[in-house]
């Protein structure tokens, strides 16, 4: 009897090992596991790049600037065609046309690509960058002054160079297996974004510069 026991203790035990075991490998939620997110010292500071740097990368790899928006050449191959992606999303644009000239559309794809990967290697679910305007006609401009004092007749938005992530909303992405992925603070999603600009602003690859009160990052393609 005694043996019996101890037999069935042990058999018992194992028995619950194994489900343990196997309950920790079928996780039914995918949890964040954030490590390495330093960000900038400062956003104000690491995207301070003025008007005048923008404009003259702008104006050198740019479309001439454009009156009304039925003049905008979208058949042209000096323009390509922004919409919303694997990569990034494009929100609702009231004061800008989804076109962007390639050098600054190539830009926009490695921006939202290395976020998403900086995030998968930070161990934090996955998001995309949302778009908020793109190119910009006079017209549209003329509309946005009354609502925007950033937004400028010396705008570099007028050449498809120049676009708007925003830094204080992100689109959250659905796992592929359908499981419910923790959310994301939108401070730490700033964090992981300002290191890939500011990768690519050390590559030379872009202008930035932080909008506090349109919170977004105003990049330029170089």
């Amino acid at each position: 009897m005694i043996n019996l026991n101890k037999a069935t203790i042990i058999f018992s035990l194992f028995a619950l090992s194994l489900t343990t075991s196997c309950s920790k490998k079928e996780q039914p939620m995918k949890m964040n596991e954030p490590r390495n997110i330093r960000g900038v010292v400062s956003y104000n500071r690491s995207f301070n790049d003025l008007n005048k740097l923008h404009l003259d990368a702008a104006q050198k790899i740019g479309i001439k600037p454009i009156d009304n928006r039925d003049d905008v050449p979208t058949s042209s191959k000096k323009l390509s065609l922004v919409e919303t992606c694997a990569a990034y999303h494009l929100d609702s644009l009231t004061h800008s046309l989804p076109y962007l000239v390639p050098q600054a559309n190539n830009l926009l794809n490695s921006i939202a690509q290395n976020f998403q990967d900086s995030l998968l290697t930070k161990g934090l679910n996955p998001y995309k960058v949302i778009v908020t305007s793109v190119l910009r006609t006079t017209h549209d401009v003329k509309r946005l002054q009354k609502k925007n004092v950033n937004a400028s007749l010396n705008s570099a938005h007028f050449y498809g160079t120049t676009f708007d992530i925003s830094w204080k909303r992100f689109q959250k992405m659905e796992d592929p297996k359908k499981r419910p992925l923790e959310s994301v603070g939108s401070d730490t999603l700033k964090m992981v974004l300002s290191e890939v600009l500011r990768d690519l602003k050390k590559d030379n690859k872009c202008y930035i510069k932080h909008e506090i009160k349109q919170g977004c990052f105003h990049i330029t393609a170089r």
